[in-house]
């Protein structure tokens, strides 16, 4: 069915993950990838294999992959697909693992022997993937898991693949911009969070570092090493950040123009943004759009 202005034709299917499963595996041995971009609910870890020149779309993160790709989603309206791309592998391998996000009850992981565990399924909210070491740790332990049949003793094992990614969550890679993932503010600094709560309301409007500085009582240099100390970004590449989750949602969600679309997210040179847009996404605005052009499933 169309969605208003959008572009995409959004089908909802059922999910195999029954209600009284821990968590359901599918293991695929395929000459190609096919299925569409697509969002569902269930919390996904997704291993490919032989896959060299694979596309990967991971809310507005797009890259091609290497022989080996590990990623968690967490955000149950990340949008994301594995396409084919330039990969000419006829034996790929696809371990796909969906759970519940009721898996895990809050007072569960709220306990210290879950802490890291809790860490890697907030970041995974805007998709996370994992580095070499982490892949080779476990890889023997997913290929065991996609052979068992389902039992206790399975998801003691998928317990302990989270467990160990868990480890790696550090040196894993976010893939999409929380203002694209629809992610909220996290920090453990007021200050912080009134700072990223005002650029999120303001990023269409200029934005200035005296404003902020004022906004939590420090002077502008006192505040930038501040903020770049505590969310580990600089102020200059965080609002650019926000404005461009903001640019690939509306390139994706609406049939507005480029340059509509540059003024509209708070970028006022066309020829500045496109440069921006270019070395942070590796492609132009049109070209990115292009990627969404075809059909969405809700699965």
């Amino acid at each position: 069915m169309k969605q208003g202005n959008h572009d995409f034709t959004t089908v909802q299917e059922i999910t195999p993950l029954s209600e009284k499963d821990c968590f359901y595996i599918a293991d695929r041995h395929k000459t190609e990838f096919t299925y569409p971009i697509h969002t569902h609910e269930e919390f996904e870890l997704n291993f490919v294999a032989n896959a060299s020149g694979v596309k990967r779309i991971v809310g507005d993160s797009i890259e091609t992959i290497g022989e080996y790709d590990l990623v968690l989603i967490t955000g149950k309206d990340l949008e994301h697909v594995w396409e084919q791309h330039r990969c000419e592998s006829k034996k790929i391998r696809e371990i796909t693992i969906q759970f519940s996000q009721n898996l895990f009850f809050s007072s569960l992981l709220d306990k210290n022997q879950f802490h890291s565990i809790k860490q890697m399924l907030e970041k995974a909210q805007k998709g996370l993937s994992f580095p070499m070491q982490a892949i080779m740790t476990v890889y023997n332990m997913l290929d065991k898991l996609a052979g068992k049949q389902g039992g206790f003793y399975s998801v003691v094992n998928f317990l302990i693949i989270l467990y160990e990614l868990s480890l790696f969550c550090d040196e894993a890679t976010v893939l999409s911009s929380s203002s694209f993932a629809k992610i909220g503010i996290h920090s453990d600094s007021r200050r912080v969070q009134n700072v990223q709560r005002y650029i999120n309301d303001n990023y269409r409007d200029e934005i200035r570092l005296e404003q902020l500085a004022n906004l939590v009582g420090m002077t502008p240099t006192a505040f930038s090493r501040f903020f770049k100390v505590r969310s580990g970004k600089g102020l200059s590449d965080y609002i650019i950040d926000i404005r461009l989750g903001h640019v690939t949602r509306l390139l994706i969600d609406s049939t507005k123009s480029v340059s509509e679309i540059c003024y509209e997210c708070g970028f006022n040179n066309i020829s500045n943004f496109n440069r921006i847009f270019k070395k942070r996404k590796n492609c132009s605005p049109k070209e990115f759009r292009e990627n969404y052009r075809k059909k969405k499933l809700l699965i």
